[in-house]
């Protein structure tokens, strides 16, 4: 059996690309990944993803990242549909992907109603929606390693235009490139997030 693994990178982030993946594997090969020290990506470090993300592309059958741009992130936040948004690229995903059974980490509370929406949106069955889902099944952490891998190389080119940090309003770099920005033209460049609170209150702040 062919089996999908789902997850996202950069959903919090203030700037930067939402980034969703997509890999299957065949089951007989799922253990393979584990012998690699796959885990969630979150608790490896970024050489240690890098590693992996070759390896795990070795072993997968195939994959599949669908990158959402700031721009669209906005329109979707600013109609409450960022639940919808990521549901739409996930089941483009796993319809593209074809897999006998797919696990996916849901961001809604209610993941078996995410499931449910994402059979409807890829006409795919048997689609297993769970919080931490990262956590739990080696398929989807390795998911999480290429989407998180995919969301660094976007936010290391952005550093290019200055030190824009981790991307994540919990980062004092990230809330200073912005405030920076705004202070000298007026506005936030392309690739910040306008609809996310911490960027309209520095902007709402500056212009009272």
């Amino acid at each position: 059996m062919i089996v999908c693994g789902v997850d996202e990178a950069g959903r919090g982030s203030m700037l930067g690309p939402l980034v969703v993946a997509g890999i299957t594997v065949e089951q007989s090969r799922i253990k393979e990944l584990g012998r690699l020290g796959v885990r969630d990506s979150k608790k490896l470090s970024p050489s240690s993803r890098e590693r992996l993300y070759k390896e795990i592309l070795h072993i997968a059958d195939d994959y599949v990242v669908s990158k959402v741009s700031p721009k669209v992130i906005d329109a979707h936040v600013y109609r409450h549909q960022l639940n919808h948004l990521e549901a739409q690229h996930m089941a483009k995903i796993i319809k593209k992907l074809e897999p006998g059974v797919s696990y996916v980490d849901s961001c809604d509370v209610n993941a078996t109603r995410f499931g449910k929406e994402l059979e409807r949106l890829s006409s795919v069955g048997n689609i297993k929606a769970s919080h931490h889902a990262d956590a739990k099944f080696l398929v989807v952490s390795a998911a999480s390693i290429v989407a998180k891998v995919t969301r660094d190389r976007a936010i290391a080119r952005l550093s290019k235009e200055g030190r824009v940090g981790s991307g994540y309003p919990s980062d004092p770099k990230t809330v200073g490139f912005v405030r920076d920005c705004f202070a000298r033209t007026g506005q936030v460049p392309s690739f910040v997030r306008k609809s996310w609170a911490p960027v309209r209150k520095i902007t709402q702040s500056q212009l009272a």
